[in-house]
């Protein structure tokens, strides 16, 4: 890594030191500071612009390495006033500038004056440049206890296209722990700062190479994509959906993760760690719901004023680990739509609410009401753009849906944009009277469905034969009923046989006989009639011949119980013994049984038919 260093340093001073001057620009005074106390690289420089050329000057050029700085944020205001006197800044366009001459190993922006610089005037500005991936670690790989140490690369002094009369450079770190930094004239340390300079009357692309080796413990977190959802209703609500997909990208984790460790010393044995998220919501945000992934879960931290949401993971998050959740949140449509000249805006934040969050790419779509036209849209700072369409509850056409894409987003960007719109407010009564059209529809569908005979015609051959049928099985039913209270004759008979055995009465079983013979003869009656309708119906040709194998075999049961109760009351009669009685009904015994068995099976066979 140092030797790539040294040759990259070598071939970026013999670049700048072949770069022309290009114009009669001097800068009076820089002060630039370098804010290294988080992942998010923030330089900010104070420049005293002087023009000392006798033409007009409109714009003034800002140089920067872009073999190894890639700019996410730049912002150049004008600085006007000193200390309480000082008034707020206007910002100034800024856009990527290709003078002739320039080496590609820098980049070189241009900042248009709102008033041009004449012969000897002077002006202060104040440039932001905010960048990203700029800390490399090193090592690059740490295990659980040891601290990230990172390298930081710049220039001692102020890289520009101009001569700089004096300038000074102070680098705030985050701790005090440096373990190395380059040191040349005029350098000084005190505490968690390093200071450069001042330095006097350098030329044009003036360079010295500056390392810094330090320690920080920041969390390194990047959104390597996230899609944040604003879904507007107007019937008061803006609904937020958040879908984040973040890493860790500080020095990777190597070795295994102890969770005993890390609970006993968590600033010791896992400094480096990600241990929470905080996002700051709009003050009035309310049904705060988080999306599960990955085992993570939530803290809600609410104020009357400033509403935190503290997002802790399942495990801390070590160098290279990753992790997913999704954020929503609803916010009153009156804070963030307003109407003007006719037309309605929605005014928005654009980023993450989270804090120094670094976001790769960014997708924010907006969903606005079904009936929406003439759109646009007004950014702060160049995103890409198209329009595309959601079919959501009661729509017909679907939503119109803007979606504006930005790639290297920091948390400067958190700004606020608009989305003009026209929309006819009687569209607002569409949904309601979908909903009252489909409830009156149902109720009138209800109410004919109630009323309306919606049967087959009754001359038709399906309805005869249905009626028919219906006949056939009211009669088969008759004849079940029938064969069952024969069945249940028969048990009477059964229970006086055991009562004879029992008590030797002779008489009462010839009397519980003689019942009997009485309602089987009467039963027998009441099925002539109903075979007989069963035989001449057309309908019952199928079951028929199972209904007259089931009377056949009741009748059959019926011989062989009157024939077991005449042996059994004979025996008695003439007194024989027990065994003798056995012997003489064995016979009849069996088929009783056997038969008794054949009309239950036919019984349940018609009951399934």
């Amino acid at each position: 890594m140092g030797f790539w260093l040294r040759f990259n340093l070598l071939v970026f001073t013999i670049a700048i030191l072949s770069t022309p001057v290009l114009s009669d620009l001097i800068l009076s005074k820089v002060d630039r500071r370098i804010d290294l106390t988080s992942q998010i690289v923030r330089i900010t420089s104070t420049l005293k612009v002087e023009n000392a050329g006798s033409g007009l000057v409109s714009e003034v050029l800002l140089a920067f390495q872009s073999f190894r700085l890639k700019i996410w944020y730049l912002m150049a205001t004008t600085n006007e006033g000193k200390g309480k006197t000082k008034s707020a800044g206007v910002s100034l366009p800024v856009e990527i500038a290709n003078p002739k001459g320039m080496p590609p190993a820098l980049t070189v922006y241009s900042v248009s004056l709102s008033k041009a610089l004449g012969e000897g005037d002077t002006m202060s500005l104040d440039v932001l440049a905010v960048f990203t991936h700029t800390l490399k670690p090193f090592p690059e790989k740490i295990t659980q206890a040891d601290i990230q140490l990172v390298l930081f690369q710049d220039s001692a002094y102020y890289l520009s296209p101009y001569a700089v009369k004096f300038q000074s450079l102070s680098i705030k770190l985050p701790d005090a722990r440096i373990e190395s930094y380059t040191k040349i004239e005029n350098t000084k340390i005190h505490g968690s700062e390093i200071k450069y300079g001042p330095y006097e009357n350098l030329h044009p692309f003036s360079y010295s190479p500056l390392v810094v080796h330090f320690e920080i413990n920041q969390p390194f977190a990047v959104a390597q994509e996230l899609v944040r959802e604003i879904e507007v209703s107007h019937w008061g609500n803006v609904q937020v959906t958040e879908h984040y997909n973040i890493v860790h990208e500080g020095a990777k984790s190597e070795g295994e993760f102890s969770r005993l460790e890390y609970q006993a010393r968590p600033h010791i044995r896992g400094s480096s760690a990600i241990r929470h998220f905080v996002a700051k919501l709009p003050p009035r945000a309310h049904s705060i719901i988080i999306g599960m992934k990955l085992g993570i879960y939530q803290h809600l931290i609410c104020g009357l004023i400033l509403k935190e949401l503290l997002i802790e993971p399942r495990y801390p998050m070590f160098g290279g680990w990753r992790t997913a959740f999704i954020i929503g949140y609803s916010l009153p449509l009156q804070d963030f739509l307003f109407e003007l000249e006719g037309k309605r805006f929605l005014n928005i934040s654009f980023a993450s609410p989270i804090n120094d969050l670094v976001i790769d790419n960014l997708v924010v779509k907006v969903v606005l009401p079904e009936g929406s036209r003439d759109l646009s849209v007004s950014t702060p700072f160049p995103v890409k753009q198209r329009q595309e369409s959601k079919i959501s509850h009661l729509d017909v056409v679907g939503r119109p849906v803007i979606v504006l894409e930005k790639a290297d987003v920091v948390p400067e960007h958190n700004q606020y944009f608009q989305i003009h719109y026209s929309f006819n407010k009687l569209s607002m009564l569409r949904e309601p009277f979908m909903l009252i059209s489909g409830f009156f529809f149902l109720f009138v569908a209800c109410i004919v469905y109630v009323h309306v005979d919606l049967s087959i015609s009754k001359s038709s051959a399906s309805y005869l034969a249905k009626l028919q049928w219906d006949e056939v099985r009211a009669t088969i039913q008759q004849v079940e009923s029938i064969i069952n209270q024969c069945l249940a004759t028969h048990e009477k008979i059964e229970a006086s046989l055991r009562d004879l055995s029992r008590i030797g009465d002779v008489q009462a079983c010839k009397t519980t006989r003689k019942t009997a013979d009485g309602l089987l003869k009467e039963h027998s009656k009441e099925l002539k009639p109903l075979l007989a309708f069963l035989q001449s119906s057309p309908a019952a040709a199928n079951i028929l011949p199972k209904v007259e194998e089931l009377v056949a075999k009741e009748r059959e049961l019926q011989e062989r119980w009157m024939a077991k109760h005449s042996i059994i009351v004979d025996c008695y009669e003439k007194k024989l013994g027990g065994r003798e009685i056995e012997n003489r009904v064995a016979p009849q015994q069996q088929k009783v049984v056997a038969l008794r068995q054949e009309v239950e099976d036919l019984l349940e066979y018609i009951d399934e038919i």
